[in-house]
């Protein structure tokens, strides 16, 4: 069926943000629609003249070749829009106009982001990113002395050194454990876990796809795992949401963190924490509440002074989100990784994929090691030289670049990029 413009308003239906869209970015994802009609995402992902009119939705620019989305992504232009609106009318007189009449608009953003997510909007705190919301778990649960917490040696670094700093100010026992990349199965990440587990372990930490390869971990599992044993788990989701389609019950979890500046296009600074109802009480929040605040969510919002127009704008980028669809976004991201995954590992022996690239254990994120080739090094020659931005991975087990296109990335882009690896790859880095 064809895509026409009530449908989509039906298909959007609840995100507060519709107005906010200019309307050639609006006409622009109608147009997508038509395109697109009741085509498989999959028959989809390489069509240029469906993706050319998302791409157009975001404004940057294409002299520049921006492979790090999983970093931070542009947000395309209605979501910008809205936000920059919101805060040139704040500034008009900001205790009115952005405390009594922008910041009650968060409920809206907290009800279409919990039915994307799958939980009941009492269960969803709108917080600045994945760091602030895993912080608050880490902070917020009471733990003694000899208490230990298990987590792998991939989780982020400011979260494991917030557990190290938890170590050296309250007694607990960290528990890194590592996993070969790739690993051999799911099953054997899940093993490692139960192989640390003592009559000590309090938590677990998982990351549900790593920031490192973009291996997709199996977080049920290891949710489970802990709940046979009374082990709290907290999902650090940084690189997940909206990258690829999942809800709540198919992770199981009590605790999700995320940011939504990846692959939701919501403006800079913000995030969400989950937090199942019945734990909330036992979570303190990063930042003093009032004790009838005990089972509110919104005890973890309690920040001081901060723009709404950051937080309101969630509302454009989840309708634009839907406007593309799940499905549609994941089929596409994992056309742009084989596209140029394939095509390096086939050019050269040299070239070590250290990322599956399958559905079901990867989107978007991949890594890639070039044997006898410097990856800091790399990174800077791509971009220095050719304005081509990258990641660059050292990790005490593995390196490589971690390279991540998103929807207003075009094929010319990843060609191009394949191109100056190959140069590489048969001359080496510039003396």
């Amino acid at each position: 069926m064809t895509l026409d413009r009530r449908s989509l308003f039906q298909g959007l239906t609840g995100a507060a943000a519709l107005a906010a869209f200019s309307a050639d970015a609006m006409a622009r994802v109608i147009q997508a629609g038509k395109i697109a009609a009741s085509r498989r995402p999959a028959d989809l992902a390489g069509d240029e003249t469906y993706w050319s009119e998302i791409a157009n939705a975001f404004q940057v620019d294409r002299t520049l070749i921006n492979l790090n989305n999983g970093g931070c992504s542009p947000a395309p232009a209605p979501v910008l829009d809205q936000m920059i609106r919101d805060l040139r009318f704040s500034n008009e007189i900001p205790v009115y106009q952005m405390w009594t009449v922008l910041e009650p608009r968060i409920e809206s953003c907290r009800r279409e982001l919990a039915a994307e997510f799958g939980c009941d909007p009492e269960e969803m705190a709108i917080t600045r990113n994945a760091s602030e919301s895993l912080e608050t778990l880490t902070f917020g649960i009471d733990l003694k002395p000899g208490d230990e917490v298990i987590y792998t040696t991939q989780n982020y670094p400011r979260m494991i050194t917030s557990w190290e700093q938890r170590a050296r100010r309250h007694g607990i026992v960290t528990k890194p454990i590592s996993f070969p990349v790739p690993p051999p199965s799911a099953a054997d990440v899940v093993a490692r876990f139960r192989a640390a587990i003592t009559p000590r372990t309090r938590v677990f930490e998982i990351t549900h796809i790593t920031n490192l390869t973009g291996q997709i971990l199996p977080v049920r599992d290891v949710v489970r795992l802990g709940r046979e044993h009374g082990i709290e788990t907290f999902v650090d989701g940084a690189h997940a949401f909206a990258q690829f389609p999942f809800k709540r019950d198919d992770l199981e979890c009590d605790y999700y963190a995320t940011s939504l500046h990846k692959w939701l296009f919501a403006p800079i600074g913000t995030g969400f924490l989950y937090v199942r109802k019945n734990k909330q009480k036992s979570i303190w929040p990063l930042m003093a509440a009032p004790p009838k605040m005990d089972e509110d969510i919104r005890k973890y919002e309690e920040i001081g002074t901060h723009p709404a127009a950051n937080h309101n704008a969630i509302a454009a980028a989840i309708a634009f989100s839907r406007g593309i669809g799940a499905e549609r976004k994941a089929a596409r991201l994992r056309w742009l990784r084989d596209r140029w995954a394939l095509r390096l590992q086939a050019a050269s022996p040299r070239v070590k994929i250290l990322t599956p690239l399958n559905d079901t254990d990867s989107c978007a994120i991949a890594l890639i090691h070039v044997e006898g080739v410097d990856t800091e090094k790399l990174q800077a020659y791509l971009w220095d030289k050719h304005r081509i931005m990258t990641t660059p991975i050292v990790h005490p087990e593995f390196n490589g670049l971690r390279i991540t296109p998103s929807v207003y990335n075009t094929p010319d882009e990843i060609d191009t990029f394949c191109v100056r690896m190959e140069e590489v790859l048969k001359k080496g880095l510039p003396a």
